[in-house]
């Protein structure tokens, strides 16, 4: 997914935030290369949204330091808000103000904005154009919150916990939204404790608990570090060598349990056996694929779940 760049957008380092004795991030350092979507995963007050405050000048940090194309958060404040979206958590707008109104507000403030009219249709809120902003459900106003962090056409977008309070075809669209601006060459940093949104979006996730990254990788390299790796077992339709699937780049072990042949590796692991068995004349039956989750890899790295703390505020 992530494209090829040894350029990097965004680099912290050494981020330190604390509100009176709460240590909100301890120290978080990470970088983030251009045309990535970079997810930010943890529960409720693990530090993500203190984060991308800090990242984007809405909070000074206590510590550390924290590049954003090439500019200081704090210092070059007015050269970076040109070229930085930014979807916070909750936002709100006069009631009597309409949403056409509003996006047409937001899109004035810069030079070469996206259209409101194709930003609306993407997010389902072409039938709102002419509503007041009071009349909106929850939903609609995260919506509209997103068309106005992306309406400037940002090289870098902050996303946090987009998503939140949608349907499931408001989340798709979302989605979808997401990744054609990437394809543009936007930069995005995802906020989010949805494990199937980070799946489906991020280039590399960052596991975040208590104010510190637990561990950063690709969302499947996170899941097979839990595991050793992903598994496949099948009943093969006749005997085989198995020094066939042992030479795949994606296969670590081949292992016999009866009828059954159970495949353990990484990558594109069952796309590659099957394609393998299939090109020997060898068709696999009774195919049985297991691979571990974000979600078990977070249990794993801090023990306990996601959503364990659903009282927590955000920190």
């Amino acid at each position: 997914m992530i494209k090829n760049t040894n350029t990097t957008a965004i680099t912290v380092s050494h981020l330190k935030k604390t509100y009176g004795d709460v240590k909100a991030v301890e120290d978080v350092s990470f970088e983030v290369s251009e045309g990535e979507i970079f997810g930010m995963l943890g529960p409720n007050g693990a530090g993500k949204t203190t984060t991308v405050e800090c990242i984007t000048g809405l909070r000074h940090p206590d510590g550390g330091t924290i590049s954003v194309l090439g500019l200081d958060p704090q210092a070059d404040r007015d050269a970076l808000y040109p070229v930085v979206g930014v979807q916070l958590q909750s936002s709100t707008f006069p009631d009597k103000l309409k949403v056409g109104e509003i996006l047409d507000m937001y899109q004035s403030f810069y030079w070469n904005p996206a259209n409101p009219e194709e930003l609306a249709r993407a997010l389902g809120l072409s039938e709102k154009l002419g509503s007041y902003y009071k009349t909106l459900s929850g939903g609609q106003k995260q919506r509209l919150s997103v068309a106005l962090a992306l309406i400037g056409r940002p090289k870098v977008a902050v996303l946090d916990e987009m998503t939140t309070g949608l349907d499931p075809q408001a989340r798709l669209d979302c989605w979808e939204l997401i990744e054609r601006t990437r394809s543009q060459g936007t930069t995005i940093i995802l906020v989010t404790h949805y494990m199937e949104e980070a799946e489906r979006l991020c280039d590399r996730v960052a596991l975040i608990d208590y104010g510190r990254i637990v561990a950063l990788d690709t969302p499947d390299g996170l899941a097979e570090k839990v595991t050793g790796g992903k598994q496949v077992r099948f009943v093969p339709s006749q005997p085989f060598d198995d020094q066939l699937l042992k030479a795949l780049p994606e296969v670590k072990t081949v292992e016999y349990q009866g009828k059954h042949v159970k495949v353990v590796g990484s990558g594109q692991l069952v796309n590659a056996v099957i394609l393998t068995l299939a090109q020997n004349g060898i068709e696999a039956l009774d195919i049985q694929s297991e691979g571990a989750t974000l979600e078990d890899a977070f249990v794993k790295l801090t023990g306990r779940h996601i959503h364990d703390d659903k009282e927590a505020q955000s920190a």
